[in-house]
């Protein structure tokens, strides 16, 4: 356990034991009791909101209940697979399984998971008195079936943010070399022109120097899913290409042919734009996930770059991971005219609002003792320590919280803008054939990148393996 780890886990235990009333504590050990010799074990990507659960809230649940919580820890696919194949096996190996937002309609669909909101009315005696789904931010709507009922506790919620180098930006040297080449202040990008041309500049100027600098990240492995999901999430959206360009009001039209939007003019657009920042970003950009994106970034290598909240925090603040902190700027990202008012109007959206939730297996043999946990987690009292540790907001009252709002500080207004601009996000659109659909179509976009097709003639293609693969699975008719 690293340092701040550890200290969390001693400001936790403190708080608990401070805040907690005689009939809160003998609620966990009266709850406990009957499931003491109990393991239970869960599956999740190994991130940092991941982490803290198993290093600290998952140690500190046992004190109190006598039940023991293995968290295993993996790579994102790894963890998809583990957990989905216990699932269709019923085998019951987990008794807790991370739930992506983008892949909540697809177990829902198949019925893998516990109706918790349910399962607590039907056995009150579970019910900690300090759980409250209401407690929650509006992320966890993205967990619940059409009734509102919940079937995951939310662990972790952030934006995917557009973060640039402060110290960069506001060099006196850089900012006059900015001036005389292309004629403009140097200063965060609005404009999708605006960022090519700060990205364009600082590759230049790192090449001209002599310094490993680049102007961009790129999100763009030419064989994993984390860059289809930077093209579809990051950056068609903020072109007004939304739901990946799928109209599911006009039967699931995907092509322009058939009323559809993914191979459109902005669509195209929004690709050779990203193409463009890929051939100009770091050479390790072809193999970078949303992992290496934010090491690319925490080592000083780039100006600027979309990043996953749940690692903009610590690439701002952690100087035992990072060679950036207090140089880290947060702003939304660049758009096209006409977007940030879709996004206002609840017609479109500007990016991405990620994160998960821990939900329970039906097939889990162990599904009351799990409840438990889940309950401990979503507790708005372990949740600052939780955010200071592991940048993420899943309950509305940890943004008043004394500790998160003097990091907020610290972070140039990280949580503020999580807070009041989140709305202007969105989760993935609400298909149950996500997992299908990415599959069918990522042969083709790896083509793209990898220049076999032409982006044009590969977002055609893309498109019409689309509709093709949603008239196989009875979407389209």
């Amino acid at each position: 356990m690293n340092y701040a780890l550890k200290a969390s886990a001693l400001a936790l235990t403190l708080s608990l034991a401070t805040a907690a009333s005689p009939a809160w504590a003998d609620f966990w050990s009266d709850a406990g009791a009957k499931f003491k010799g109990v393991t239970l074990h869960g599956v999740t990507e190994s991130t940092p909101p991941s982490n803290y659960i198993k290093d600290v809230l998952a140690p500190e649940f046992e004190k109190k209940t006598g039940i023991k919580v293995e968290i295993e820890t993996t790579s994102w696919d790894q963890m998809y697979d583990k957990a989905i194949k216990d699932m269709e096996a019923k085998t019951g190996i987990y008794d807790m399984v991370y739930i992506e937002q983008d892949i909540i309609y697809s177990y829902l669909s198949r019925n893998f998971l516990v109706n918790i909101t349910q399962t607590l009315k039907d056995q009150a005696d579970l019910k900690a008195p300090t759980y409250d789904d209401a407690n929650f931010t509006s992320f966890a709507d993205y967990f619940k079936d059409k009734k509102g009922d919940l079937f995951g506790v939310p662990m972790e919620a952030f934006l995917k943010t557009y973060l640039y180098r402060k110290d960069l930006f506001d060099d006196p040297k850089i900012k006059e070399a900015f001036k005389k080449e292309t004629g403009k202040d140097l200063k965060p990008a609005t404009t999708h022109e605006d960022y090519t041309q700060i990205a364009e500049f600082f590759t230049k100027y790192g090449k001209d120097n002599g310094i490993e600098l680049w102007g961009t990240t790129a999100q763009a492995h030419t064989g994993h899913a984390a860059s289809w999901y930077e093209y579809f999430e990051s950056i068609a959206p903020t072109f007004g290409v939304y739901n990946w360009g799928i109209d599911a009001s006009n039967n699931y039209a995907a092509t322009v042919e058939h009323g559809g939007a993914m191979n459109s003019d902005k669509a195209k657009a929004a690709l050779k734009y990203w193409l463009h920042l890929r051939d100009i970003a770091p050479p390790e950009s072809t193999q970078s996930t949303w992992t290496e994106t934010a090491t690319t970034f925490a080592a000083g290598r780039v100006a600027q770059g979309l990043i996953y909240g749940e690692n903009a925090a610590w690439i701002a603040s952690d100087p035992a991971q990072s060679k950036v902190v207090d140089k880290v700027g947060f702003a939304l990202p660049p758009l096209e005219p006409g977007v940030l008012e879709d996004a206002k109007s609840g017609k479109g959206y500007i990016g991405y609002y990620d994160g998960g939730a821990f939900g329970l297996p039906i097939t889990s043999k162990n599904k009351e003792a799990a409840l438990l946990f889940l309950q401990f987690m979503g507790q708005n009292d372990v949740q600052p320590d939780w955010a200071i540790a592991a940048p993420r907001i899943t309950n509305k009252a940890t943004f008043d919280d004394p500790k998160v709002k003097a990091m907020d500080v610290k972070l140039g207004g990280f949580y503020t803008m999580l807070k009041d601009e989140g709305k202007l996000f969105a989760g993935a659109p609400p298909y149950p054939f996500h997992a299908q659909l990415r599959e069918a179509t990522l042969p083709i976009f790896f083509d793209i990148l990898t220049g076999k097709i032409a982006p044009d003639e590969g977002l055609d293609q893309m498109a019409a393996k689309t509709e093709e693969e949603l008239t196989s699975l009875g979407y389209r008719k």
